[in-house]
């Protein structure tokens, strides 16, 4: 017996990323981890820079990167409106790993609040890029 099905749609500024049928979907939420399955109650939270992992029907499992943005559920769709996705095989670790040092470069050089607010931010989404990959690694290798 398969599990129940939700619609699912995941877009961007860039526009359109996915839209279909899912019967999971993980996020990271504002206060942390959340999973999201078929009759889940209403629900309104924004996104933390991470992983999106969603379960298609039939099990097969597809992974995107979303540096933060809003994840709304309805009784019959789950929209995640992203400031920027991608599906997570398309994440250039060593893009990545160079902004994580600029990143930290900014950090340790900055003059004002705004410069370590604005390094911080590039930081942790440099860092969440990172998990991001490494978690579709550990996929590929079950």
């Amino acid at each position: 017996m398969s599990a129940v099905s939700i619609h699912l749609d995941i877009v961007s500024a860039e526009g359109q990323l996915f839209s279909g049928l899912v019967e999971l979907i993980v996020a990271n939420g504002s206060q942390g981890e959340l999973g999201i399955l078929y009759n889940h109650a209403p629900l309104l939270t924004a996104l933390k820079p991470g992983t999106v992992k969603i379960t298609l029907q039939g099990g097969e499992e597809e992974f995107f990167y979303v540096s933060g943005g809003m994840l709304e559920v309805q009784p019959s769709l789950v929209t995640i409106f992203a400031d920027t996705a991608v599906r997570a095989h398309d994440l250039d670790e060593a893009s990545a790993q160079q902004a994580q040092q600029r990143a930290r470069v900014a950090l340790e050089n900055r003059t004002g609040e705004i410069e370590y607010g604005r390094a911080a931010s590039e930081l942790a989404e440099a860092a969440a890029q990172i998990a991001a990959i490494q978690k579709l690694r550990k996929q590929a290798k079950r």
